[in-house]
């Protein structure tokens, strides 16, 4: 037995496929799903997913969302999610600058529109997670 494992973002799946287990990062907290584990619907925090088939491991980075567990299949829908192999630091680097100085830029406007800056934030955190993510598979990356 199995768990079957969908990743879904707004524009696209971002992984399918079976797995083993699943470690993923909550409001609460990181929790392990395997095989058998009861129903539960949680909010996803920013962070990383790992995905377990036959000793292999897949590590994605996702942004905020939530999941379901039920009958052996694990549903996140995320706002953002990558494979640690797609990331690149180089691009992820340009985007956060970006997105800091449009921050700081929209800070000291008094008629911003609060769900620009909460995008701009988006940006932020979801490139945070992504150097985290590349960090823990690269041996002698320094931030």
């Amino acid at each position: 037995m199995s768990l079957t494992v969908e990743i879904v973002t707004p524009d696209r799946r971002a992984y399918e496929g079976p797995a083993d287990s699943v470690t993923l990062p909550t409001a609460m907290g990181s929790i392990g799903i395997l095989p058998g584990h009861l129903p539960i619907t949680a909010i996803v925090a920013a962070g990383e997913i790992i995905v377990t088939v036959e000793g292999k491991v897949t590590r994605l980075a996702i942004d905020q969302g939530f999941v379901r567990v039920v009958a052996n299949k694990v549903s996140v829908v995320t706002e953002a999610a990558i494979d640690e192999a797609k990331i690149d630091l180089k691009s992820v680097e340009n985007a956060e600058a970006r997105a800091r100085e449009a921050v700081e830029a929209a800070r000291g406007q008094k008629d911003i529109d609060p769900v620009e800056i909460a995008k701009m934030e988006q940006i932020l955190r979801f490139a945070l997670v992504q150097r985290l993510v590349k960090g823990r598979s690269s041996p002698g990356l320094s931030e």
